[in-house]
């Protein structure tokens, strides 16, 4: 027992292991510790738009809200416009104010509604978020302007002002929110995907250049380093395919949302995947077996800055900005507008790409400055060269 534990303890391997785990925690802790932060403090950030359709009190209605509400507020002239930019995700949520708005406050037969449009393609937390904020809208909305306007239709009326007071109270909780969601989310799983997609991708591109990594180092001794860099380029092609269909594959078979289509969906997650592997390869012949530690790095802050987890728009500058540079944000959005619905991932295919010949080129850069080959110094090969 002595023996094997002296033995097992001299292994560089070990100690390998060993302070991979530990960096694991530092690392997550540090990432995650700071890149959270403050999140709660920045709801301030998500935009909302008001269309005010309304002639009457829409206008002093909606100039409240962008005065007092607190998030980016901003006044859209036209519906459609407005839906354009919820549905590519530069809007968290448009407040419609119904050009019959003011009409139906007025009348004792008929309830008014405001509406409210949510794309649901984003992270759950946006969601949540802005209904939160809907129910707010509509509480305000009730407890000062519709109460208002209808006091003054009464009193227009030659009620009596206490009468008519009290009438307005009682009809200052008629008018109701109309939530419509756009790109529905059909239940948790499905809100899920894009984060597991992510996460199992690049952790798998993780282990694997780990793995291939070794074998490069076992056949050096007989193979040039063009060769090694060509074979395992290839491999990587292969694999992707097929790990990609089966990732895809899966996940149709569960019944998996998919607004675009499986082929969508498969062709989206071979590029990044393929993405995935060359990024994560690229510090390993930069590195060596070092450049895990950069894998790690880069796994915890795509978790945080990608948007899977927390709407990037709740982050700080610097988190934003770095998620910015990360292949894993454009996948995520990827995934999001196949799965769920919205634009066509054209964009991010572009960044994509770009982000694979990056890799691949600097790969090659650093094996054509590499004059050594790591040679193996096994006795069969010693046996030979002798």
């Amino acid at each position: 027992m002595k023996k094997a534990l002296q033995a097992f303890m001299k292994r560089p391997s070990t100690w390998v292991g060993i302070i991979t785990a530990i960096m694991f925690q530092v690392i997550f802790s540090v990432i995650w510790m700071t890149g959270y932060n403050g999140v709660t403090d920045r709801v301030d950030q998500l935009r909302i738009a008001v269309v005010n359709e309304d002639q009457q009190m829409g206008e002093q209605i909606s100039n409240g809200l962008i005065k007092n509400l607190p998030f980016a507020m901003t006044q859209a002239a036209r519906l459609e416009e407005a839906k354009g930019q919820l549905d590519n995700r530069e809007l968290q949520m448009i407040v419609v104010i119904p050009a019959d708005f003011s009409q139906k406050v007025a009348s004792a037969d008929s309830a008014a509604s405001i509406q409210y449009l949510i794309n649901e393609s984003n992270p759950a937390l946006i969601k949540s978020i802005m209904t939160g904020a809907a129910a707010k809208i509509t509480a305000e909305v009730n407890g000062q302007a519709v109460a208002a306007g209808v006091q003054n239709v009464l009193g227009s009326m030659n009620m009596p002002a206490e009468q008519a007071a009290a009438a307005a109270q009682g009809l200052s909780q008629r008018v109701t929110s109309d939530i419509q969601s756009t790109n529905v989310v059909k239940n948790m799983s499905n809100q899920m995907v894009p984060m597991m997609m992510v996460l199992a991708s690049f952790v798998g591109a993780m282990i694997m250049g780990m793995n291939f990594e070794q074998s490069t180092m076992v056949i050096s001794a007989t193979t040039g380093k063009w060769h090694r860099f060509a074979a395992k380029s290839l491999v990587n092609v292969i694999a992707s395919v097929f790990i990609s269909l089966v990732g895809s594959s899966l996940l149709a078979s569960f019944g998996g949302q998919m607004e675009q289509g499986f082929l969508h969906l498969w062709l989206f997650q071979l590029l990044f995947l393929l993405t995935f592997i060359f990024v994560t390869q690229m510090f390993l012949y930069l590195f060596g077996m070092a450049g895990m530690l950069f894998n790690i790095m880069l796994l915890s802050a795509q978790l945080v800055t990608s948007g899977a987890i927390v709407p990037r728009e709740l982050l700080s500058d610097f988190y934003i900005k770095l998620g910015d540079l990360f292949p894993a944000t454009y996948a995520v959005e990827g995934i999001m507008n196949i799965l769920f619905g919205g634009p066509a991932a054209t964009s991010d295919v572009w960044v994509l790409l770009l982000v694979l010949v990056v890799a691949i080129a600097v790969s090659m850069l650093r094996v054509g400055l590499n004059r050594k080959s790591i040679e193996q110094t096994s006795p069969a090969v010693a046996n030979q060269r002798a």
